[in-house]
């Protein structure tokens, strides 16, 4: 009785496929990971710089509104001195919350952070799933 070995496929093997399948998973991890690397990178660099620009708009307003204030209230110190200081107080808290009213504008309107790498993501997962 003789033994009857299984026919050869020429074909690819299952370990090639499966090799296949996990370069692909690795270039797209490694693409996801470069764009995430970049991304954040750019959004370091765009914090940075508005702090950066925060910090010196905010000491230079800070000393220009204590000159004006001192200056408006030498110029009315013989006459309305207190009504001079009070209406430059009331002007500073004007302005107060129409900066903090533009910043809070300003931060609805910006792009959310790493929207590229999670849109590129959800592509990728809804490639993953069959189809119905």
């Amino acid at each position: 009785m003789s033994v009857v070995s299984p026919p050869r496929f020429a074909g690819p093997g299952l370990l090639d496929a499966l090799k296949a399948i996990g370069a692909t998973l690795e270039d797209a991890v490694r693409v996801r990971g470069t764009l995430f690397a970049l991304e954040l990178r750019e959004e370091v660099d765009r914090r940075r710089s508005h702090l950066v620009l925060a910090a010196a708009a905010g000491a230079l307003l800070h000393t220009a509104f204590l000159l004006a204030t001192a200056l408006v209230a030498a110029l009315f110190w013989d006459t309305h001195r207190v009504a001079a200081i009070a209406s430059m107080a009331a002007l500073y808290v004007a302005g107060g919350l129409a900066a903090l009213l533009f910043l809070r504008a300003k931060a609805a309107a910006s792009p959310e952070p790493f929207a590229e790498t999670l849109r590129e993501l959800g592509r990728d997962l809804a490639a993953l799933r069959p189809s119905a």
